[in-house]
């Protein structure tokens, strides 16, 4: 028999601010870039002021967002992990694809601070991987003695490989001097772009490939487009530009 499909009325809750403008570039799991950084902002009503009231008791939350840019237009039970190179097929189940039946996304995040303004109440998280204007839903504690089990397995997702090694060439380590940190909205922009690179975003089926003498490949990191190059598993930064 088949399962009662039923409506549910969700509404966000708050929007993520990122350091992300574009979802090309974006860590595949929160935590592999700490030094990324996001604000949660709230509307800053009483409700809202109570609601988040101790919650700087907990050192790392959960939160429940949806996948708003998800450009897939139905359902698909199998997909192609990048872990696994882009080419293993799995079901969407045994996997953390956006590409799901909801499209509803979870991360654990470090919480920094809470800062309550007069318009706004922001919630400055560490280690995310939103894209920027990710509409929340929810948010919760990490509890450790609750959500940390020792003796859980991931026999396919395992610990990730060493970072790929990234290096600046003198055009772009001169262009990076330029850009105002004051309104960069990240802190460690140089730190944020290295680490971002080191995760080497580029497709699945191009990583372990050199690709073609010159190939450059570009993504948005907080307020610059990185413009950089992939060779013998070394990412050179060859451009930056203000955008």
């Amino acid at each position: 028999m088949d399962h009662e499909q039923s409506l549910f009325s969700l509404q966000s809750i708050a929007t993520i601010r990122s350091c992300y403008p574009q979802r090309f570039g974006i860590p595949r799991q929160a935590g592999l870039v700490k030094s990324a950084t996001a604000t949660i902002n709230f509307a800053a009503t009483r409700d809202n002021e109570l609601a988040l009231r101790d919650i700087e008791s907990f050192s790392h939350l959960w939160i429940i967002f949806l996948f708003h840019k998800q450009n897939y237009t139905g359902f698909k039970p199998l997909v192609q992990p990048p872990r696994l190179g882009g080419k293993k097929t799995m079901g969407v189940y045994a996997t953390r694809s956006p590409n799901r039946a909801n499209p509803i996304g979870l991360s654990a995040v470090v919480l920094d601070r809470v800062e309550f303004g007069e318009t706004e109440i922001k919630v400055h998280v560490q280690g995310g991987d939103f894209l920027d204007g990710t509409p929340v839903l929810d948010i919760k504690p990490y509890v450790p003695f609750a959500d940390s089990i020792a003796q859980a397995r991931s026999d396919w997702a395992l610990p990730i490989e060493p970072a790929m090694a990234v290096f600046w060439s003198d055009t772009a380590a001169a262009e990076l001097t330029q850009v105002d940190q004051s309104t960069a909205g990240t802190s460690g922009l140089k730190l944020l772009i290295e680490e971002t690179l080191a995760q080497d975003p580029r497709p699945a089926h191009e990583r372990n490939k050199n690709g073609k003498a010159g190939q450059t490949w570009g993504a948005r990191v907080g307020p610059v487009d990185v413009k950089w190059q992939v060779q013998e598993g070394v990412a050179e930064i060859v451009s930056l530009l203000v955008v």
